[in-house]
């Protein structure tokens, strides 16, 4: 099923969307993006398809809002006890 479109990295995507090239591997894990996987397991992107995300009706916007809304909060542990800190009594 060749269709002559060109296949892009995840840099080159990234690039495009002005965003991490991790964030463009989770979009495509969490099947916000196609992807297509090379013998060695690498992905890769129909040009066609990130033109048209990019060209299209806000998906693009919608991705990047979820990803903000989604992301953890690194607010420490809820009950330190008392493992956490400094080791071997440097408090």
């Amino acid at each position: 099923m060749d269709t002559g479109d060109r296949l892009l990295t995840p840099g080159e995507v990234a690039a495009l969307f002005r965003v991490d090239p991790k964030t463009v591997t989770r979009w495509a894990a969490a099947g916000r993006i196609g992807s297509i996987r090379t013998p060695g397991g690498h992905r890769r992107f129909r040009e066609s398809e990130v033109r048209a995300l990019l060209d299209g009706d806000g998906v693009v916007e919608e991705m990047r809002e979820d990803d903000a809304a989604n992301r953890p909060r690194n607010s420490g542990p809820s009950n330190p006890g008392p493992t956490y800190g400094p080791p071997n009594g440097l408090r």
